[in-house]
């Protein structure tokens, strides 16, 4: 189990950006591996009851492993982080990604949060204003990465091999400013292509690793089907033994009776309680009828422009683009008939034009900005609802 510890715990830290470390100590790693199951949104209880010395739970740990594999794709991810980039790439997303799964886990392996972890909304406000600070430095170092990027394609046009491309990308340039380095870039893609021939053996063996997989799991059930059997009849034989055998049964016969006649009153009192909750509710309703009407249509006026949105978003002709992308830079001049004729007997490959990529963004930004605006509108309507209920006070909006 300890070797599984840290084997979860050298796989998560590459996925989350990290570097493994053998320094780190064993309930570091443990804590790690737990934080990063819960964050992903794996909420099998008994595995965060593991002890933190790692002394126990292989088994827990290998239905965690096999979630990971199932779920995330754990082995693609890895290959993706480790892959030699010879080409300069950028992520280009234009889909419209929902919330992750993890906050829909149960709240059974949730801390428990009381009045003493409440946090101040002017730290709150401090850690966006920071956030917001380094997000714009990283927009600038974005732009200057982007600027050195056209630098080094405008000056290397024409020098590659490959018409498609016809410049060279910055690991190339490193290599022709310094021969040295390619026994580095050699090894690397030699160490890659032997990830890559593990990979298509563990293809290969997949389906024999979830067949024994599923005999763990029934193993699992089938034991904790006997144990509950085993606890079962200890429970139902406990209270006649007691009953039997105490001499104060009389007493807690009528200890009982008491309690039985308490509860039937309780159960009137809050019969009425219900009742008299429900008319005043329905007077309530009543009086706000016009108000909820009125919510009614906006919901339906919403609900077409989003179905208007969603036959647009449908269409086949605009697809929504995810990935990695390889910048290559195009010229305004066209390119020559030689080289027409060279790129076609080529294969054909994927061309996401920036001007398209743009476009998509800013009519992702206007949506997004007109739902933001109606957020307010309603969250303003909202707290004016809520401040008229109080008497003597008036709220002024900033």
């Amino acid at each position: 189990s300890l070797d599984f510890w840290r084997l979860l715990y050298a796989l998560l830290n590459q996925i989350h950006g990290g570097k493994w470390t053998e320094s780190d100590a064993i309930d570091t790693q443990i804590k790690f591996v737990k934080s990063a199951l819960w964050y992903h949104g794996y909420g099998r209880p008994g595995l965060y009851r593991l002890p933190s010395d790692g002394s126990a739970g292989s088994r827990e740990l290998l239905l965690a492993f096999s979630w990971l594999l199932h779920r995330l794709g754990l082995l693609e991810q890895l290959l993706a982080r480790n892959r030699v980039k010879t080409g300069d790439e950028t992520s280009v997303c234009t889909c419209e990604g929902d919330l992750p799964n993890s906050q829909e886990v149960t709240t059974e392996t949730a801390p428990d949060r009381g009045r003493e972890d409440r946090v101040d909304v002017r730290y709150l406000q401090w850690l966006n204003g920071r956030l917001k600070l380094q997000w714009r430095s990283l927009h600038a170092q974005h732009q200057e990465q982007c600027k050195l990027l056209h630098k080094i394609h405008l000056f290397t046009s024409g020098c590659h091999m490959d018409q498609i491309l016809g410049h060279f990308s910055v690991t190339e340039t490193d290599l022709v400013r310094q021969p040295e380095n390619y026994k580095q870039l050699l090894q690397l893609l030699e160490s890659e292509t032997m990830q890559l021939e593990a990979f298509l053996q563990w293809k290969q063996l997949e389906p024999v690793y979830w067949q024994w997989m599923e005999t763990v799991i029934d193993d699992m059930a089938e034991e904790g089907n006997t144990c509950e059997s085993q606890d079962a009849p200890v429970e139902k034989s406990g209270l006649p033994k007691a009953t039997w055998c105490c001499p104060w049964a009389d007493n807690l016969t009528g200890q009982i009776d008491r309690l039985s006649r308490d509860l039937l009153t309780l159960r009137d009192q809050l019969h009425k309680l219900v009742t008299h909750r429900r008319a005043a509710w329905c007077e309530k309703v009543k009086t706000r009828k016009e108000g909820f009407s009125a919510t009614a249509r906006k919901i339906q006026e919403n609900t077409e422009l989003k179905l208007l949105d969603l036959t647009h978003l449908c269409a086949p002709k605009n697809p929504k683009m995810h990935g990695l992308c390889r910048l290559v830079f195009r010229s305004k001049h066209p390119a020559s008939k030689t080289d027409l004729r060279r790129s076609v007997s080529k294969k054909p490959i994927s061309v996401v034009s920036a001007t398209e990529v743009i476009r998509e963004l800013q009519m992702r930004e206007a949506s997004l900005k007109r739902e933001l605006k109606q957020l307010q509108e309603e969250c303003r309507q909202r707290l004016d609802g809520i401040a008229g209920g109080f008497e003597g006070v008036i709220c002024i909006s900033p």
